[in-house]
């Protein structure tokens, strides 16, 4: 249609033209909504190769899927607070840096193996 053809035209069939449309775009608008809703469902399950939802989604197009990792297990910790724990990977958590600034060394943080604390709880609660 032409813009002279629209002004033309009165209000009640330019009214009627406007709900013509509406209910057009409206069905148009559903009938896309439904395939975006099915193509996403696909994309959501799991792959045929019985990956993870999870593991699909980290990895981009063409990559293979990302090597598992071992946990680290901790290697030093807070005698302040036993919790707090640091694997030794990364960075230095705030308990760390203020003991060693303030003259401590980091062995005297360490686990040990056998799970004993030995004597560095015995003088340590003083940082």
């Amino acid at each position: 249609m032409r813009r002279q053809d629209l002004e033309a035209m009165d209000f009640e069939e330019l009214w009627l033209l406007h709900e013509e449309l509406t209910k057009i775009l409206a069905e148009k608008i559903t009938a896309e909504k439904r395939e975006l809703e099915k193509r996403l469902a696909q994309l959501n399950q799991p792959d045929q190769f019985g990956e993870a939802e999870g593991e699909a989604t980290e990895m981009g197009p063409g990559q293979s899927p990302r090597r598992k990792y071992p946990k680290v297990v901790p290697k030093y910790f807070n005698p302040l607070k036993p919790t707090e724990t640091w694997s030794g990977r990364g960075k230095q958590p705030r308990w760390l840096v203020a003991a060693l600034q303030s003259g401590h060394t980091l062995e005297e943080f360490r686990i040990r193996e056998n799970g004993e604390a030995s004597n560095r709880n015995a003088g340590s609660r003083e940082h």
